[in-house]
């Protein structure tokens, strides 16, 4: 009887030893996540919105589709993702709240102009891509817009209304604000697709998104009143 009671306790401990534990499975859904939207957005490139299918991604990531309706339910679901993950290559943004950073460079990290030329590249290749999927899908213009400019507006607005709290800034109207500096940023750091680029080296370009921000902080520029 003892030696029954002992077997079972040894079973029952292999068991707990094999059965999978919660976070590994989490670490292991994000990983799998991460490499499903680097091949998905690959296929999105080469195929457009409309000539990808969950099917082909499910093929092309080597799994099943299961696996794949599990992560993502929708192939608006993934792209919506890859959309919020390109935002994250836009703007740097949320930025840790105690950051004590000049405006000018707290800016420019926000909307990463310095990035190398490979990741600009990139950068400019998925805008074009959405740019031209959003003029066929209706669905992909909203989540653009809802997914993408809207949220990276809102991002950029809170983060102006928290200098203004601090008194580093003094500005009429945040929203406006971001509005504008998104406008002039990267009205000049991205070219439409079908149109040259008419700056002749990245070096002017950056002089000029270095000026963009230099004219909106000063601007914005927090006056302390002489006592």
């Amino acid at each position: 009887m003892e030696a029954r009671t002992e077997a079972r306790g040894r079973d029952a401990d292999e068991a707990a030893a094999r059965r999978p534990r919660g976070r590994p499975k989490k670490a292991s859904d994000d990983a799998k996540r991460a490499e499903i939207l680097t091949e998905a957005r690959a296929t999105f490139h080469e195929l457009g919105y409309g000539g990808t299918t969950m099917d082909l991604v499910a093929a092309r990531c080597r799994i099943s589709k299961q696996t794949l309706y599990r992560l993502f339910s929708s192939k608006t679901e993934l792209f919506m993702a890859i959309i919020a993950k390109h935002r994250a290559s836009m703007l740097a943004l949320p930025r840790d709240p105690k950051e004590n950073l000049p405006l000018d460079e707290a800016l420019e990290k926000i909307f990463m102009i310095n990035i190398d030329e490979a990741a600009e590249r990139d950068r400019e290749a998925f805008i074009h891509l959405i740019m031209s999927e959003a003029q066929q899908f209706p669905e992909i213009a909203a989540l653009l817009r809802t997914h993408g400019v809207e949220q990276s507006r809102q991002m950029l607005t809170d983060w102006l209304s928290l200098q203004q709290q601090r008194g580093l800034i003094a500005i009429a109207d945040a929203a406006s604000g971001a509005r504008m500096l998104m406008n002039m940023i990267f009205g000049a750091m991205i070219s439409h697709p079908g149109k040259p680029n008419d700056w002749p080296n990245r070096e002017t370009r950056l002089q000029h998104l270095r000026q963009c921000i230099a004219i909106f902080v000063a601007g914005v520029q927090a006056h302390r009143k002489a006592r």
